[in-house]
């Protein structure tokens, strides 16, 4: 694996400030049940870094505390934690509103027969990763036989009423593009997602969203491999919109990782850049409790420019219509 940090430490990017916490995103833990060509993680079957459940009661804590209102889950397959279902469980105890960003294909691995049911009966939000709606294309990113998989949990959850109008039961489809390029437009995209899917298998959902490829982990290596690295920074740097400044995640949200350590996103615990706070050199989520971070600095790389590309770029897809 390559490391890309170097290759990003040097930066003109803006400096950063935090407006007021909204999200808390942690990352339940590396372990995957696939091992995606795009995957800023390194996530796959062979990690074992999974978060504690001592840990999972800090951010129960943190939750109480805060105030915070949106509780955004992720791995790997944060479902594979055995503590997902006591974390989700106490957040929509606290009305916390939980997002889970499910690979789809966690649906039908044993133990999870259960999972769909266990998501519908907490109105979790389900953010599911679907490169493309077309079979090589996916099988290409994510795996041999992964489209198929995902088409039938797609409609498992729909059965369950995600996506239906009216069941308050969000279903969200992720596009990440296929290599070193950005994205296309978010609202012509999803048309054809919405087309393609509804026409071919009777799948309904409620939103698309478009994640830029960030050039760290896994990606990010294979870039360096290829010898794409340069071309991909220059391609993100040239696309760059002061205006997505405005909206980029890290300004409303912590991601907090498997061992309780906090950062500014999820991109920057893949580069173990750590969140500042009161000269602590690694903060963690308990220290942080009944802190205020509004205009607390954020740490910038080279890499935030995959957010302020083009349509701009965040776990909620682009920034930018």
């Amino acid at each position: 694996m390559h490391a890309t940090l170097p290759l990003i430490e040097i930066t003109d990017f803006p400096a950063l400030r935090r407006k007021r916490l909204t999200t808390l995103q942690v990352n339940l833990g590396y372990k995957c049940n696939q091992s995606c060509v795009h995957c800023h993680v390194n996530a796959g079957p062979s990690r074992t870094e999974m978060m504690g459940l001592e840990t999972v009661f800090e951010v129960i804590a943190f939750l109480k505390a805060s105030g915070v209102k949106t509780l955004d889950v992720t791995g790997g397959a944060p479902e594979l934690n055995p503590h997902f279902r006591t974390l989700v469980a106490a957040a929509r105890e606290l009305e916390v509103h939980v997002m889970d960003r499910c690979n789809l294909t966690i649906l039908e691995q044993p133990g999870q027969e259960d999972l769909a049911q266990f998501l519908t009966d907490h109105r979790v939000e389900v953010v599911a990763s679907m490169p493309c709606y077309l079979e090589d294309n996916v099988d290409r990113q994510r795996g041999k036989g992964v489209f198929d998989i995902s088409i039938r949990c797609l409609l498992t959850l729909n059965r369950y009423g995600y996506g239906q109008p009216g069941s308050g039961l969000a279903l969200n489809l992720v596009y990440n593009p296929q290599g070193a390029v950005l994205p296309p437009a978010q609202d012509k995209l999803e048309q054809d997602y919405r087309k393609h899917l509804g026409e071919r298998y009777g799948i309904v959902f409620d939103r698309l969203f478009v994640i830029t490829n960030m050039p760290i982990q896994r990606f990010g290596s294979t870039l360096i491999s290829k010898g794409q690295f340069g071309q991909y920074m220059d391609l993100l740097k040239n696309a760059y919109q002061p205006h997505n400044l405005e909206s980029v995640m890290c300004r409303n949200l912590v991601s907090v990782d498997w061992r309780g350590y906090v950062y500014d996103c999820d991109f920057n615990q893949m580069l173990d850049l750590p969140l500042a706070w009161k000269g602590k050199s690694r903060p963690r989520l308990r220290d942080l409790m009944g802190a205020r971070l509004e205009g607390g600095a954020i740490a910038v790389k080279d890499h935030c420019y995959g957010c302020t590309a083009g349509q701009g770029s965040s776990c909620g897809g682009a920034l930018a219509s």
